[in-house]
């Protein structure tokens, strides 16, 4: 009888605990920019050994604003202020992100103006987005592994900008034109971009 009145007494402590973005902040506010390599996943375990943020963040308590797939790459913003956490990854935050977005074959206008219009998805209609044909960026790093490149199809750099985060939001906007995305690299969120960050490092801000 003891053990369970523990148990209804755990249950009643985990019901009373706030969400993250709710607790009182103790110590000061760390923000890190994190550029985010491929195939690393975005959370700090893994039980099937694969690469986490803890191979590149060895600073306690902070945690990642938001998610960026494995299979992409580019800007991370870990805090363990959960007001701003909060804020960065909740949908009705509005905060614009910026992506660099290595497409296969050469969208045509008509296309891209469908993604700034918005197009429907299996989650609904995407918001209007920012889009515009770019060159390759500058001092890019090569991804390891590289991407699988057709001799016969060439390839395209766009440049994204969204106010919303659906899951996998880039790579289904892209297919829906028929333009699979190749690579994917986050490049800015708010105010804060990949500038300076080599792939695997972080730098702190105030």
């Amino acid at each position: 009888m003891k053990a369970v009145n523990n148990s209804r007494t755990l249950v009643k402590r985990h019901a009373r605990r706030k969400p993250h973005h709710q607790r009182k902040q103790t110590g000061p506010h760390i923000i890190l920019l994190l550029n985010k390599p491929f195939q690393v996943l975005t959370q700090f375990q893994d039980s099937e050994g694969r690469k986490t943020l803890a191979d590149y963040v060895d600073i306690p308590h902070v945690y990642a604003a938001g998610r960026l797939d494995r299979d992409s790459e580019g800007l991370l913003v870990l805090t363990n202020n959960g007001k701003l956490q909060h804020q960065l990854a909740h949908p009705d935050a509005k905060t614009s992100k910026t992506y660099w977005v290595q497409v296969e074959g050469i969208p045509t206008g008509e296309s891209l103006d469908q993604l700034r219009a918005g197009v429907l998805l299996k989650d609904g209609i995407t918001k209007p987005a920012k889009i515009r044909i770019m060159d390759e960026p500058k001092n890019l790093w090569p991804r390891v592994p590289p991407i699988r490149e057709r001799q016969s199809i060439p390839t395209c750099w766009l440049e994204i900008t969204i106010y919303e985060g659906r899951n996998r939001q880039v790579r289904r906007m892209t297919a829906h034109i028929g333009h699979p995305t190749l690579r994917l690299i986050r490049y800015r969120i708010g105010n804060w971009t990949l500038d300076g960050i080599a792939p695997g490092q972080y730098i702190k801000v105030s």
